[in-house]
Order: C-alpha cells, then structure tokens, then sequence
C-alpha cells in the first residue's frame, strides 16, 4: 500500500538560509504518517480512543537534498516487508519534482494505553 500527501513549506519551517531545518522534516513524515493511517477506512484518533496508540520505534533517514521556503514536496508512505504482529515497517521519502530529498525507513509499534506492547489491528498497515 502507498499513500501520498503534498506539504508546503512555510516560512516557519527554515532556517535563516531559507532551507526546511532538518527537524522539520519529521513532522512532515508524521503526517504522512497520520494520513496513511487514515486513508486505511478509520481515523487514528478512532484508534486511539480505541486503545490502539502507534508510536515510532525506530528511524533510519538520509537526508539527500534540502527543500526550500515555498516548494511544495510530496511525502510518499509505503508498508516494507518484515516487522512483527507488534511492530510495522514502513518507508517514507520526501520528493519534490520526483526527485528524493529525504529517504527514511521507520518502525513503528502498537502499544496499548499503558505503553505495554499490542497486537497491531487486523488489516491495518498490511
């Protein structure tokens, strides 16, 4: 499964060079994170009130090309083979004009709402 979503950059998100501040791109992956979820038939706050919390484990980013202030990048989410039934894989890379400025693969964990480990939903992220 793959998922994409176009985000802006703002002036809030640059540095004084006018190039996205590196922590700032793991926002962007966040929500592309969040609207990967979502497109999957039920929004994570439904999740979570559900006591299905997802959190990140593990990221691996190469940080390839710098966006600027204006461009507007595609985020583009897919599931990675591997994981476990508490732990998925997944990649994420940011592009712009279909060239790749950030590569990351991210591991993330279901846990319940005591942080202890829980088995991922049915369907969800396969």
């Amino acid at each position: 499964m793959e998922h994409r979503i176009e985000v802006k950059v703002y002036y809030e998100d640059t540095d004084c060079l006018g190039i996205v501040y590196y922590a700032n791109y793991l926002k962007y992956m966040e929500r592309g994170r969040t609207e990967f979820i979502n497109a999957g038939g039920k929004p994570i706050h439904e999740w979570n009130r559900e006591g299905f919390n997802f959190v990140v484990f593990e990221m691996k980013i190469k940080f390839l090309k710098a966006a600027r202030l204006g461009d507007i990048c595609q985020v583009i989410t897919r599931t990675m083979e591997g994981g476990s039934e508490y732990r998925r894989k997944l990649s994420q890379k940011i592009e712009l004009d279909g060239k790749t400025y950030i590569d990351a693969e991210v591991d993330i964990l279901c846990l319940d709402d005591n942080q202890k480990l829980k088995l991922f939903p049915a369907g969800i992220l396969d």
